[in-house]
């Protein structure tokens, strides 16, 4: 498991939350006979990337309340970090496939479908806690450009 800390969070086990969330995709997943090798040290996920098979898996708790993904470009690792770094979607790793949503739904994407929304939409960038920087996807437009979605009904 990760050790990464981040002090700013406004959730104090947001790592804790989204590690669950990762295996809770990866069991969904697995029922529909897609398996998953996730890298758990810090110094693979580096190298690697989250998981062997490219996909990048993202908790967002109030998606469905909100009727909007939160779709992450870049972070700081604290608020007095002075640069941000790419993230989300424009992180430059292994992902290809895109995975967001929380218990009840989650939308799976082509990470480059992502970022030709945002390149062609130009949607407004957000600052999040002086941590990240996002923009809103709204759940009708993710229903159309994801290849699959998962709810809880299904």
């Amino acid at each position: 498991m990760s050790t990464a800390i981040y002090p700013d969070s406004p959730v104090s086990d947001s790592l804790e939350k989204g590690l669950a969330f990762q295996d809770f995709v990866c069991i969904k997943l697995a029922e529909r006979n897609i398996v998953l090798q996730n890298i758990a040290s810090k110094k693979y996920q580096i190298q690697v990337g989250e998981n062997l098979q490219g996909f990048e898996i993202k908790l967002d708790t109030p998606c469905t309340r909100t009727g909007r993904l939160s779709i992450e470009v870049a972070e700081k690792s604290s608020r007095s970090a002075l640069f941000w770094t790419p993230s989300g979607i424009r992180r430059d790793d292994n992902a290809i496939v895109y995975i967001q949503g929380n218990y009840d739904c989650f939308w799976v994407f082509m990470k480059n479908w992502l970022v030709r929304y945002q390149d062609v939409s130009q949607p407004e960038i957000e600052e999040f806690n002086g941590t990240v920087q996002r923009f809103f996807l709204p759940c009708e437009i993710a229903d159309v450009g994801a290849g699959f979605k998962w709810t809880r009904e299904a």
